[in-house]
């Protein structure tokens, strides 16, 4: 007889190990805390220790000894590695951020839509020696929260962008997003519409601005970002203009490589 997860067969165990398995995912680098598990959950506590423990025992989690918060575990890890083959935006866009560092010497980002969230999947470190630290490979914000995040919301249609904003009702509340209201990301989401990029004007970081560009998937659905990020003294207007082609242009050339994922159309030779 095989395993089974929280003692129930079928449907309802999978769907409580996937639920609990993504609430870990959302709580990001830190861990998530056994009680805010169940908290969110809205299961009973010995169901979620069992279900925790089941998917410790598959790799899928890692339980800290210390903090006793669990993270992602390496399971996961090589499942999103196996995933890559076909979910290659990651690998396509990396000769694009690499373009796109040196054409501006600044550092250059993939983000992807991750259920209400986005991801940080590659950052592409540029020649210019200061830095903005605020968006780091695997860091995760709310859909909507810098420069790249907010490409990808105003992608979506009205009707989800809504669910998303009431989905992350709790988190958009708390001291680090402290500038991001529903009133006020339903105005950047317009304005980025209107505009055809995002802009970030320091809202998450002060001082941390980004320009970013969204990238459709052959569905027509949001499948990305690309987006450039640097000091605030970096973002003047006339330079803010120099630098929105190259990512206007090597966002259209990522679509195109999701529609056609053997071509490799050749760039244009960009100025220093």
């Amino acid at each position: 007889m095989g395993t089974t997860i929280a003692g129930v067969d079928g449907t309802q165990s999978i769907e409580r190990a996937i639920a609990l398995l993504l609430a870990v995912g959302r709580a990001g680098p830190e861990g998530a805390r056994p009680t805010d598990l169940v908290t969110e959950s809205g299961l009973p506590k010995p169901t979620v220790r069992r279900v925790l423990k089941a998917l410790v025992r598959s790799g899928l989690l890692d339980q800290d000894d210390g903090s006793r918060r669990y993270h992602i575990g390496p399971e996961a890890y090589v499942l999103g590695l196996l995933a890559g083959a076909r979910f290659g935006i990651h690998a396509m866009s990396l000769g694009g951020l690499a373009r796109l560092s040196q054409a501006t010497g600044d550092s250059a980002f993939l983000s992807v839509p991750r259920d209400t969230y986005s991801v940080c999947l590659h950052r592409e470190e540029g020649s210019f020696p200061l830095r903005t630290h605020v968006l780091q490979m695997g860091d995760r914000h709310p859909l909507g929260v810098g420069a790249g995040s907010l490409a990808i919301l105003s992608m979506f249609p009205d009707d989800e962008v809504e669910r998303i904003l009431e989905a992350n009702t709790a988190i958009l509340s708390t001291e680090l997003y402290k500038s991001y209201s529903p009133k006020v990301m339903r105005e950047l989401v317009a304005r980025t519409r209107r505009d055809g990029y995002a802009f970030n004007p320091g809202m998450l970081m002060p001082g941390s601005w980004g320009l970013g560009v969204g990238v459709r998937g052959p569905d027509g659905r949001p499948a990305g970002a690309l987006s450039i990020a640097a000091i605030e003294r970096r973002f003047d207007d006339a330079r803010a203009e120099t630098i929105l082609p190259f990512l206007q242009e090597e966002a259209a050339r990522l679509e195109q490589r999701l529609r056609q994922p053997d071509a490799e159309p050749r760039p244009r030779q960009a100025k220093p």
